[in-house]
């Protein structure tokens, strides 16, 4: 088994946590990690704004397989209909740091990362002025926060925002847990919404990078596999989950990404 590397900011979960990708069927979910629906919900001007959970699925069995080819009549579950489904299983996502292949936007205040290969289309980058332009104008205080918060929204991590005083990213502190992302807003559901630093590993041993948010494919079309890449909302796929958010739960942005070392 390769020693896996750890993104900056990130930090590996427990060790009873971990997430095989077969190489031609489901994902294989170990250590009973909480799942649930995650719905993007928009603020007043229809940009996306925060998560909401909904339905809580259960991950009781060890491993849990988890549909990655799109064609499951039983999702989030594994049916077994990747045998016959027309998909491509491929893992072709790059085996280095998402880092490595980032631009640098560089502010009055801050730095921002980003790595346009991960982008999953969940656009609170645009929520308030875009990321970019905010991180520019980092040195007012409002422009500040609000690229804090833009980037650390991204659930794929794409974008990741950086003191520049301290070159300490920001992130928020997750628990290890699992999201089934909806997007009401465009009529598509989205990817696996993996938090807390949930080790991910190929059937040959290999383990991709750790990182505290990625978002893993569920449509089956994704080019960056095992990574989402957005295609779900061009198609337009939906996972049929027929579930609503839990208003009375608390919003992911109740609480702000911190500076980690």
């Amino acid at each position: 088994m390769s020693t896996p590397k750890i993104e900056t900011g990130s930090r590996q979960a427990d060790d009873r946590y971990s997430i095989t990708v077969s190489e031609k069927g489901p994902y294989l979910v170990y250590g009973r990690p909480p799942l649930a629906t995650q719905f993007i919900m928009l603020n007043a001007e229809y940009e996306s704004w925060y998560f909401l959970p909904g339905r809580h699925f259960p991950t009781a069995s060890e491993p849990t397989a988890l549909c990655r080819c799109g064609a499951s009549k039983h999702k989030p579950y594994c049916d077994g209909s990747h045998t016959s489904a027309r998909w491509d299983p491929t893992l072709t996502a790059r085996d280095e740091p998402l880092l490595a292949h980032s631009e640098e936007i560089r502010g009055e205040t801050l730095a921002m990362s980003d790595n346009a290969q991960y982008c999953v289309f969940a656009r609170f980058c645009h929520a308030s002025g875009d990321a970019w332009t905010l991180t520019e104008r980092s040195g007012d205080p409002t422009s500040r926060r609000l690229a804090i918060r833009a980037a650390s929204m991204c659930p794929g991590g794409r974008l990741m925002a950086w003191d520049r005083d301290s070159g300490r990213p920001y992130e928020f502190r997750f628990e290890p847990s699992l999201g089934l992302i909806e997007d009401p807003a465009i009529g598509s559901s989205g990817g696996l919404w993996v938090r807390g630093g949930i080790p991910l590993r190929r059937q040959t041993g290999q383990t991709y990078e750790i990182r505290n948010r990625m978002v893993l494919c569920r449509c089956g079309q994704s080019a960056n596999k095992p990574y989402c890449d957005g295609t779900h909302a061009s198609i337009k796929w939906q996972d049929h989950l027929d579930a609503a958010p839990e208003e009375a739960s608390e919003p992911l942005t109740e609480r702000e990404a911190v500076p980690v070392p």
